[in-house]
């Protein structure tokens, strides 16, 4: 039996393959993620280019948090994050221009597009009516995938952005 012979070789070709594999393995970025762990609480991340979005926890509500992957540090977005609201998901084009999310504001599900240069939201009308819930922005910003609930039913609606 040449069995015992062809055993050795087999387990040996694993090990170099597994040995292989092993190498390339993804790993988080540790400073990037070490700054994200400061940050408390973050969900929902939206990332496109050189720009993450997310949801995170601060003083005991949670806000939209857009980061320069380049320098590592916040970017402001005035006139975004209320107190009296709550965000439920985001998105982010490649510039880092726009940014779309729906928001929770006194019982109502909104979205919204905010521009940064322009500091200015602008309410996105969903019709027919509907809850959006999920998000996806094309990278030029001018196009958006949106999860909405009707009658039921989870429907995909392309809406194009001004």
């Amino acid at each position: 039996m040449n069995i015992p012979v062809a055993l050795p070789a087999v387990l040996a070709g694993l090990c170099l393959l597994l040995a292989g594999c092993g190498a390339n393995m993804p790993m988080p970025l540790p400073g990037l993620n070490r700054q994200l762990q400061q940050v408390g609480s973050s969900r929902e991340p939206a990332l496109s280019d050189q720009w993450l979005a997310l949801i995170v926890g601060r003083g005991g509500r949670e806000q939209v948090l857009l980061l320069d992957l380049q320098r590592q540090l916040p970017v402001p977005l005035p006139n975004l994050n209320r107190a009296d609201s709550q965000p439920l998901s985001v998105a982010v084009d490649a510039s880092g221009e726009r940014l779309v999310l729906v928001r929770l504001l006194e019982g109502r599900t909104e979205l919204l597009l905010y521009r940064r240069s322009m500091a200015s939201l602008q309410l996105i009308p969903m019709l027919p009516p509907g809850v959006p819930q999920q998000l996806s922005l094309r990278a030029d910003g001018r196009e958006l995938a949106v999860q909405v609930g009707r009658n039921g039913l989870w429907q995909v609606d392309l809406i194009p952005l001004p």
